[in-house]
Protein backbone atom coordinates (compact mmCIF):
# COMPACT_ATOMS: atom_id res chain seq x y z
CA UNK A 1 0.00 0.00 0.00
CA UNK A 2 2.79 2.61 0.90
CA UNK A 3 3.74 2.18 -2.70
CA UNK A 4 0.83 2.90 -3.99
CA UNK A 5 0.05 5.81 -2.21
CA UNK A 6 2.72 8.42 -3.80
CA UNK A 7 1.19 7.46 -6.88
CA UNK A 8 -2.52 8.33 -5.95
CA UNK A 9 -0.97 11.85 -4.59
CA UNK A 10 0.50 12.76 -7.63
CA UNK A 11 -3.15 11.42 -9.65
CA UNK A 12 -4.91 13.61 -7.56
CA UNK A 13 -2.56 16.66 -7.97
CA UNK A 14 -2.06 16.15 -11.29
CA UNK A 15 -5.96 16.00 -12.04
CA UNK A 16 -5.90 19.53 -10.35
CA UNK A 17 -3.35 21.04 -12.74
CA UNK A 18 -4.56 18.92 -16.19
CA UNK A 19 -8.29 20.03 -15.39
CA UNK A 20 -7.42 23.65 -15.09
CA UNK A 21 -4.84 23.70 -18.03
CA UNK A 22 -7.49 21.91 -20.40
CA UNK A 23 -9.96 24.21 -19.20
CA UNK A 24 -7.51 27.54 -20.05
CA UNK A 25 -7.41 26.28 -23.49
CA UNK A 26 -10.89 25.60 -24.37
CA UNK A 27 -11.31 29.50 -22.55
CA UNK A 28 -8.34 30.86 -23.92
CA UNK A 29 -9.70 34.64 -24.64
CA UNK A 30 -11.47 34.13 -21.64
CA UNK A 31 -8.55 33.36 -19.47
CA UNK A 32 -6.20 35.93 -21.11
CA UNK A 33 -9.13 38.05 -20.31
CA UNK A 34 -9.39 37.62 -16.44
CA UNK A 35 -5.09 37.42 -16.84
CA UNK A 36 -5.82 41.28 -17.99
CA UNK A 37 -7.96 41.99 -15.06
CA UNK A 38 -5.67 40.80 -12.64
CA UNK A 39 -3.16 43.26 -13.96
CA UNK A 40 -0.66 40.32 -15.19
CA UNK A 41 1.39 42.43 -18.09
CA UNK A 42 1.28 40.63 -22.20
CA UNK A 43 -1.95 38.69 -20.53
CA UNK A 44 -2.02 35.86 -23.75
CA UNK A 45 1.61 35.39 -23.29
CA UNK A 46 0.79 34.92 -19.21
CA UNK A 47 -2.39 32.47 -20.35
CA UNK A 48 0.19 30.42 -22.19
CA UNK A 49 2.76 30.25 -19.65
CA UNK A 50 0.07 28.87 -17.16
CA UNK A 51 -1.28 27.02 -19.85
CA UNK A 52 2.61 25.02 -20.13
CA UNK A 53 3.11 24.95 -16.23
CA UNK A 54 -0.80 23.01 -15.65
CA UNK A 55 -1.12 20.68 -18.20
CA UNK A 56 3.31 20.43 -18.78
CA UNK A 57 3.60 19.84 -15.18
CA UNK A 58 0.18 17.97 -14.56
CA UNK A 59 1.51 15.95 -16.92
CA UNK A 60 4.95 15.15 -15.17
CA UNK A 61 3.65 14.87 -11.72
CA UNK A 62 0.93 12.19 -13.34
CA UNK A 63 4.09 10.10 -14.43
CA UNK A 64 6.59 11.14 -11.75
CA UNK A 65 9.18 12.14 -13.80
CA UNK A 66 11.50 15.36 -12.22
CA UNK A 67 9.11 15.09 -9.67
CA UNK A 68 10.78 17.01 -6.91
CA UNK A 69 11.71 19.74 -9.46
CA UNK A 70 8.13 19.64 -11.25
CA UNK A 71 6.64 20.01 -7.66
CA UNK A 72 8.75 23.40 -7.13
CA UNK A 73 7.88 25.01 -10.38
CA UNK A 74 4.50 24.07 -9.67
CA UNK A 75 4.85 25.18 -5.89
CA UNK A 76 6.41 28.93 -7.18
CA UNK A 77 3.58 28.80 -9.73
CA UNK A 78 0.55 28.11 -7.49
CA UNK A 79 2.04 30.82 -5.00
CA UNK A 80 1.77 33.05 -7.88
CA UNK A 81 -1.59 32.75 -8.27
CA UNK A 82 -3.06 32.35 -4.59
CA UNK A 83 -1.51 36.21 -4.26
CA UNK A 84 -3.10 37.58 -7.95
CA UNK A 85 -5.65 36.48 -8.09
CA UNK A 86 -7.46 35.46 -4.33
CA UNK A 87 -6.37 38.95 -2.46
CA UNK A 88 -9.72 37.86 0.11
CA UNK A 89 -7.80 41.10 2.30
CA UNK A 90 -8.49 43.54 -0.75
CA UNK A 91 -12.51 42.35 -1.98
CA UNK A 92 -15.56 43.64 -1.13
CA UNK A 93 -17.59 41.86 1.84
CA UNK A 94 -19.67 39.75 0.28
CA UNK A 95 -16.37 37.62 -1.61
CA UNK A 96 -13.94 37.90 1.65
CA UNK A 97 -14.97 34.53 2.62
CA UNK A 98 -15.13 32.80 -0.69
CA UNK A 99 -11.37 34.44 -1.50
CA UNK A 100 -10.44 33.07 1.42
CA UNK A 101 -11.20 29.74 0.63
CA UNK A 102 -9.30 29.65 -2.34
CA UNK A 103 -6.60 31.02 -0.90
CA UNK A 104 -5.95 28.27 1.62
CA UNK A 105 -7.20 25.81 -0.71
CA UNK A 106 -4.08 26.70 -2.77
CA UNK A 107 -2.18 27.05 -0.18
CA UNK A 108 -3.44 23.13 1.01
CA UNK A 109 -2.26 22.58 -2.69
CA UNK A 110 1.35 24.43 -2.00
CA UNK A 111 1.87 21.89 0.99
CA UNK A 112 0.97 18.65 -1.45
CA UNK A 113 3.67 19.97 -3.79
CA UNK A 114 5.86 20.19 -1.10
CA UNK A 115 5.58 16.78 0.06
CA UNK A 116 6.09 15.93 -3.12
CA UNK A 117 9.40 17.91 -3.43
CA UNK A 118 10.64 16.58 -0.17
CA UNK A 119 9.58 13.03 -0.67
CA UNK A 120 9.26 12.42 -4.26
CA UNK A 121 7.20 10.74 -6.41
CA UNK A 122 7.44 7.28 -5.05
CA UNK A 123 8.34 3.84 -5.95
CA UNK A 124 5.74 3.62 -8.84
CA UNK A 125 6.98 6.81 -10.80
CA UNK A 126 9.58 7.15 -14.36
CA UNK A 127 12.20 8.75 -11.86
CA UNK A 128 12.40 5.00 -10.09
CA UNK A 129 12.65 3.47 -13.57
Amino acid sequence: MNAVLPLLARICVAALFLVAGIGKIMAFSGTAGYMAKLGFPAPEVMTVIAIVFEVGGGLLLLIGWKTRWVAWGLTLFVLIATFAAHRFWDVDVAQVANQRVHFLKNFAIIGALLMLSAFGAGSISADKR
